[in-house]
């Protein structure tokens, strides 16, 4: 029997908050743009040109602070970290050491093994970097500043995880936290969410830690629970030829599923911190800090007690719905439009997730309004147009967000409720289909399935299925 390891992981959390304007200056934070168009003299570094906090960034880490349990530092201010690098312009990175803005915090996650708490060590507010493109034709690196400046949040969690499933557990909650407050948008393949992760491992009961690593590079949630699983066995096997793991950054190739080593760990002493002298300390009192408090939105867990008393909808739909806070106030716009929360629930439940499905999307990229969805419900209802011709509707709405009512009238697929038509075309289909006729007078329910079908398609699925059913049967027992 050989050796239990136990894995030890924590994680360094990056988080591009959702300002319109960059940390220190008024520079845009889209994401896009031609290279170098949303800088100035600030985000470039130039001698002489002077950074301003931009006061959301604060208000953006507090609420996080708040809603992930942290003790707030009212006290706080930015440093120094030296470092020399192409997308670095100012050879320096504006963040926070002595005092991060947050600090001493916890979420709670849910896994096969239950409810269990993740430490929070730390957050704090700093600014991006540039980005380096690296170009193999022309043999050359080329630089582009449009993200440095770009506020962040780094939360910094304690080494309380112990496998892939916790660690995606813990991102999925942080992700939805923040989401819920706007904080972010968190779309991992955008870099708006960026996860670093320190693994080590140690002899199963060993209270000593093991030498870490650290793994970059991560953009989904899939690549990161590789990543652990390749990190893990590599240390495993290291430990057992009897060799060392020496304590480094390394970069994650998730289409050779292999990481490899890209510099030595540095500590902080290595980055000479020292308080950045252009910048105030940040004072955060008691007024400030109860305004960002009374302006925290409803989060998932009173969302969910709150959808149980006040609308009919099962708790599976609950789950889901408030799983994604696109989804939550997509589901609440609707249901106040028109006042059907089950309906509503199907049409996000069963229509919407299987579309998502299809095209790799999340629901934060759901495309029509709550106007329409509650347009289209209404039409159901008020059978102008029956399911079958509703769900057509609902696909193209969800790639073009088209009005209902307006796509139905010009394509004319209003149902049929001329009674006289209906009766016409139903005489047809019985003098076409004498067999069926047959089986359903000698007791065969499934004939009218038939001919309700046949009926149906003479119509061009512009009638009610119920409808057609109902005056077949009363034709048929004449």
């Amino acid at each position: 029997m050989g050796k239990q390891y136990e894995t030890v992981i924590g994680l360094e959390v990056h988080i591009e908050l959702a300002t319109k304007t960059k940390i220190f200056c008024g520079c845009s934070t889209a994401f896009g743009g031609a290279p170098n168009t949303h800088t100035c003299p600030v985000c470039t570094g130039m001698p002489g040109s002077l950074p301003v906090l931009n006061k959301q960034v604060v208000e953006y880490a507090v609420g996080v602070g708040l809603a992930t349990n942290c003790s707030i530092t009212q006290y706080c201010k930015f440093d120094r970290k030296n470092y020399f690098y192409p997308d670095n312009p100012q050879n320096y990175q504006i963040s926070q050491l002595y005092l991060p803005v947050c600090h001493d915090g916890y979420v709670e996650i849910e896994t096969e093994g239950g409810v269990r708490k993740v430490g929070i060590h730390e957050i704090h507010m700093e600014e991006d970097a540039g980005k380096l493109i690296h170009d193999d034709w022309e043999d050359c690196s080329l630089v582009d500043y449009n993200r440095s400046g770009v506020p962040l949040i780094e939360i910094v969690s304690e080494p309380d995880m112990r496998s892939a499933e916790e660690v995606i557990a813990y991102l999925e909650k942080l992700r939805m936290i923040v989401q819920y407050l706007g904080a972010s948008d968190c779309k991992l393949q955008e870099g708006s969410m960026r996860a670093d992760v320190n693994l080590s491992v140690r002899e199963a009961g060993s209270e000593k830690l093991g030498t870490r690593t650290e793994m970059k590079n991560l953009n989904s949630f899939r690549a990161i629970a590789r990543a652990i699983e390749g990190e893990r066995e590599r240390q495993i096997e290291l430990l057992e030829a009897g060799k060392d793991v020496l304590q480094e950054t390394r970069r994650w190739d998730d289409a050779k599923e292999c990481s490899y080593p890209m510099r030595s760990k540095e500590d902080a002493q290595d980055y000479r911190y020292f308080p950045d002298p252009d910048l105030v300390p940040v004072y955060i009192s008691e007024e400030w800090l109860e305004q960002i408090k009374a302006s925290q939105p409803e989060f998932r867990t009173e969302k969910m007690k709150r959808y149980k008393e006040e609308y009919d909808i099962p708790d599976y739909d609950i789950e889901i719905i408030t799983g994604s806070k696109r989804m939550a106030d997509l589901f609440e716009e609707t249901t106040a439009l028109c006042g059907q929360p089950k309906k509503v629930s199907n049409w996000l439940m069963v229509e919407t997730l299987r579309l998502l499905k299809e095209n790799g999307l999340e629901p934060q990229d759901i495309g029509f309004s709550a106007q329409h969805l509650a347009a289209l419900i209404t039409l159901v209802d008020r059978k102008v147009i029956n399911s079958s011709v509703a769900k057509e509707v609902f696909e193209v709405m969800s790639r073009e967000d088209v009005d209902p009512v307006k796509y139905v009238e010009e394509k004319g697929l209003k149902t049929v409720n001329d009674e006289g038509a209906l009766k016409k075309t139903i005489e047809e289909i019985l003098a076409a289909n004498p067999q069926s006729v047959e089986d359903y007078r000698n007791g065969k329910e499934k004939a009218i399935g038939f001919l309700v079908g046949q009926t149906m398609k003479a119509m061009k699925g512009k009638a009610d299925p119920a409808g057609v059913n109902a005056l077949l049967r009363e034709a048929l027992s004449k």
